[in-house]
């Protein structure tokens, strides 16, 4: 669906442009050319006894190489579950260990904003502790020569020799496609499981709806493959589509911050979609940045990943989008496959509010429900966000963990599926999405549980205790701010608290480091020892006025406690 369907009616159109590090190093790559090499990796990946219904890990940048090990892996039947580059190795072995993949592919060093990335040592480093490893296919992104161990493979080589036709596997509608993990509201990240049929068909018609793709198009998400976006629009739903999608390998502000229009301008992008904490960080270096470079192929915006505030909606519809272009806030997530709430597709010209998802996709059903777990009807109404019927797209269950699959999604409110999001429907009956509802904060657009971060961080040894909150951050849309309780009054408590961000540095990501790490004598905890994290929240928030019900703490003095901390600890900060 994603290659051969295309290259019989038009081989020479080009698929994927390679948007690489350094600006004007573009590479064009045709349907054909995607072809022959998904196919020539999918009987490298064979020749190495990879077969219907293994799992095969990817930890590669973005590239054509990478969306052709994925495309390979779906040939042949393969379940390939994508982690992002960006992740330790503890992440990517914690991954491979619960999915159980029997090989990895991975580029010998990656690319980004102008540094270079040691993929492969992480890779090392990872499988040490995964017996279920059989190869490492490595391909080389740069020059430079890495040292193959017994269980290395070098990719491109072995691809030389391979067989440049391959036949594709036949497949159940309902068999896996993928998996991808994602964060939770406990500490062990799930694997999302997608099917066949059911993920391709949303990917498709959502691409083509929600954008008004037209042929001949240049698609532009900005994504990474690592991410469900990148997944959904970045590959199968543009390619399956036979759009021309870009694969951006850098960052919005390198070598400066004129890069996304720089390359809109070079490459004639006519959709574009990105992350409003790009926008965010991009909107503080001024209009000049945007301006210098022609925008008028661009069609329409899309931004993903969170919620995006009203300053940022304006700034990208009047200045990048000279207020000509749609812009459509699209609310998705990891498990529904594809959009599923986006002002388009409606009646031509139909009104778009700011800063709004508005309209349900075709399909889907959306409810409001109340406490009590009935559904809020009329409108100006806020309630948890549901979805009342089943879709194409939607995840078919958590890998290894059905149980936890119906406990997080379908048990709060038996007959829907919860989001997990909080939602608004407008008095025209349209909705806002309002945030998550439980311990789950978004960084930079990136889901990530507190519990995961506070479970790293209980690996110090003279830290028994942390509680970890999200809190408004200017550029980030939320940051993690870190109550940590020490085990003596030490005078090290800097010292600790670089070792702190360390090791969540080292066992999640770099992007779940803490901005702020506070040292108090105890945490706000229920008699039955809940932490109330919604107090650790007011007090950051500065809502100490309004912390409502205390006397369920074991002892409401300790709320006094932490606030004069915080104070101190702002005191200090601004100083």
């Amino acid at each position: 669906n994603c290659l051969d369907q295309h290259v019989s009616k038009s081989p020479n159109r080009v698929a994927l442009i390679w948007e690489r590090d350094e600006p004007g190093t573009e590479v064009y790559v045709t349907y054909r050319e995607l072809l022959d090499l998904t196919c020539r990796l999918a009987n490298t990946l064979k020749k190495y006894g990879i077969e219907k219904g293994d799992k095969v890990a990817i930890y590669m940048s973005v590239s054509p190489l990478s969306v052709a090990a994925m495309l390979a892996c779906a040939r042949i039947g393969a379940i390939h579950t994508v982690v992002f580059a960006g992740f330790s190795a503890e992440s990517l072995a914690g991954r491979i260990k619960d999915s159980g993949c029997k090989a990895v592919i991975t580029y010998n060093q990656g690319v980004r904003g102008g540094r270079t990335i040691e993929l492969k040592k992480t890779v090392d480093e990872a499988v040490k502790s995964c017996p279920s490893i059989r190869h490492v296919f490595v391909a080389q992104r740069t020059d430079s020569q890495v040292q193959l161990g017994d269980c290395d493979i070098p990719l491109e080589e072995e691809m030389a020799k391979a067989d440049s036709v391959c036949t594709p596997e036949s497949m159940d509608s309902e068999d896996v496609l993928f998996m991808l993990y994602t964060s939770g509201s406990t500490g062990k990240p799930k694997g999302i499981v997608h099917t066949q049929a059911g993920y391709l068909l949303y990917a498709a018609l959502t691409h083509k709806y929600v954008f008004d793709y037209q042929q001949g198009d240049v698609f532009g998400c900005v994504a990474d493959i690592g991410w469900i976006t990148g997944h959904s629009y970045v590959v199968y739903g543009p390619l399956c589509n036979g759009a021309t999608s870009v694969l951006f390998e850098s960052t919005p502000v390198y070598p400066d911050p004129g890069r996304y229009w720089e390359v809109v301008q070079r490459l004639k992008i006519n959709q574009f979609y990105g992350a409003p904490t790009a926008i965010r960080l991009l909107l503080n270096y001024g209009e000049e940045w945007v301006k210098k470079y022609d925008r008028s192929s661009l069609k329409t915006l899309g931004s993903v990943g969170e919620p995006i505030n009203n300053e940022a909606w304006q700034w990208f519809y009047q200045v990048v989008g000279e207020g000509r272009c749609t812009l459509l806030d699209t609310w998705w997530q990891t498990e529904t496959g594809g959009i599923c709430i986006a002002p388009r597709p409606a009646e031509e010209n139909a009104e778009i509010v700011p800063a709004m998802a508005m309209r349900p996709f075709f399909g889907i059903l959306p409810v409001l429900m109340d406490e009590n777990g009935k559904v809020i009807e009329g409108n100006d109404v806020s309630g948890a966000l549901c979805i009342a019927q089943p879709w194409p797209g939607m995840a078919r269950t958590i890998y290894g963990d059905h149980q936890r699959f119906v406990d997080a999604y379908f048990k709060a409110y038996p007959g829907y599926y919860f989001t997990g999001d909080g939602a608004y429907r407008s008095k025209k009956g349209y909705y806002q999405i309002t945030g998550r509802m439980d311990d789950v904060i978004n960084i930079s657009g990136h889901r990530l549980g507190t519990a995961e971060i506070e479970d790293a961080m209980a690996d110090h040894p003279e830290v028994p205790e942390t509680a970890v909150i999200g809190y408004p951050h200017k550029i980030k849309g939320e940051g993690a701010f870190a109550f940590i309780v020490l085990k003596e009054q030490t005078a090290h408590t800097d010292r600790i608290k670089e070792e702190l961000k360390a090791i969540v540095a080292s066992k999640i990501a770099k992007y779940a480091v803490p901005d702020h790490i506070l040292v108090v004598k105890r945490l706000p905890k229920t008699r039955s020892g809940k932490i109330m994290r919604r107090l650790l929240r007011k007090v950051v928030t500065e809502q100490s006025s309004s912390m409502g019900d205390t006397t369920t703490l074991d002892d409401p003095s300790v709320v006094k406690e932490i606030q004069d901390a915080y104070q101190k600890y702002k005191e200090k900060s601004s100083s």
